[in-house]
């Protein structure tokens, strides 16, 4: 099957990962990709191209110095070139399905739809106007609801990550017949055989309690009680293990400070795909403090692969990849005398850490929470488009 991939992110952080790890699967079921993105046209042979790197995408030097209405307008503008480079694309390859990573202002995907009549399937990861309108503002919100409306409405196919993003798509007028959830994924393969010394040595961690943490770190991910609960335990067995860089990290080390508990709390910055299994397999507990309604975190699939006992809010979308009490522990969210009573349950008690990261193990594989499985379930839905 070939497969025309289209996106617009330049960053190597989370959203590359997504990235990589399903067009990585695509090519291992026997797709023939060919990708579209800011860095031209590749032929896709599986193999990675870019290196990890927290910053990237995260500073916008031109964003900065022009007006925000401008800077919305050129994101708009882009659509032109990217549609050139797709149909470009299209009369090389003949692919028999576009499809593409949601992003706002983003219209080439919906052209070449338009022009081809090719099969379009749309992955959405996010509600990037309410993002952008929430956290970073918008000048033409009347023009980003119009443009997202337009992708979402005339995908074939739509693919989010959670119900609850799903129903946001439906709020805005999508088929729900068109809507299939498809959550997050892991390479499982690279959780089979875990050194759980390597890491633990490395930071003189033997004889201690880790509570870890993975990922781009920023103020809504609830890191910071985490720290609290650090110190409010003096507990010096207790230590935390946060792996990843991130906007936030600053603050958190501040914190850290002011707690003073520098010699209870590691922080290990940028760390590689390829080393991350490592990290995962020092944690004793997996922490999710804190998760957006509509996220499908990467971080509770490496944490459940590895076989960790995970702590998470009660929320619908960790709800639809946990259940409590049976493969993970759920406290209230935003609770923080429920989230420590929970951690103290878990600090408290190894062979229920043991239980609950052996069902986490298990229901990944069982459920195929994979990303082949993933790649899978594209060719499946890309089969019945080609079909109708």
């Amino acid at each position: 099957m070939k497969i025309l991939y289209s996106h617009r992110t330049r960053s190597a952080d989370g959203q590359y990962v997504h990235i990589e790890a399903l067009t990585t699967a695509l090519k291992e079921q026997g797709c023939k990709l060919t990708i579209c993105s800011p860095d031209g046209i590749d032929q896709f042979d599986g193999t990675p191209s870019r290196k990890m790197d927290a910053g990237t995408g995260e500073t916008n030097n031109l964003k900065a110095l022009m007006p925000r209405a401008v800077y919305e307008l050129m994101e708009l503008a882009y659509s032109v070139p990217a549609w050139w480079r797709l149909r470009r694309a299209a009369r090389l390859t003949k692919p028999a399905v576009i499809y593409e990573r949601y992003n706002l202002f983003f219209l080439s995907g919906l052209w070449l739809k338009k022009q081809t009549g090719l099969p379009y399937i749309l992955e959405v990861n996010a509600p990037l106007r309410e993002e952008r309108e929430k956290h970073g503002g918008l000048s033409l919100p009347w023009l980003a609801r119009w443009t997202e409306r337009q992708v979402w409405r005339g995908a074939d196919i739509l693919l989010p990550v959670t119900q609850n993003l799903a129903d946001k798509l439906i709020a805005e007028g999508v088929c729900p017949d068109k809507i299939h959830i498809m959550p997050n994924g892991i390479h499982a393969e690279q959780y089979n055989l875990l050194d759980k010394s390597t890491i633990r040595n490395r930071y003189n961690l033997q004889s201690k309690t880790v509570l870890g943490f993975t990922g781009f770190v920023r103020d809504w991910h609830g890191v910071n009680m985490v720290l609290e609960y650090i110190a409010s335990r003096q507990n010096p067995d207790l230590h935390c293990l946060i792996v990843g860089d991130g906007p936030h990290l600053p603050e958190l080390k501040r914190q850290t400070a002011s707690l003073n508990i520098e010699k209870q709390v590691t922080f290990t910055g940028v760390v590689q795909r390829t080393e991350l299994p490592d990290y995962v397999a020092a944690f004793d507990i997996a922490l999710q403090p804190r998760v957006t309604s509509y996220a499908s975190p990467l971080k509770l699939f490496e944490y459940m692969a590895a076989g960790k006992a995970i702590i998470a809010p009660a929320q619908d979308n960790i709800h639809e990849v946990l259940d409590d009490s049976r493969d993970a522990l759920l406290f209230e969210p935003d609770n923080v005398n429920a989230f420590f009573a929970t951690l103290d349950k878990l600090v408290a008690d190894q062979a229920l850490r043991e239980q609950l990261g052996r069902a986490a193990h298990e229901k990944i594989m069982d459920r195929d929470m994979t990303w082949d499985g993933n790649a899978r379930r594209v060719m499946d839905l890309a089969r019945t488009l080609m079909n109708m």
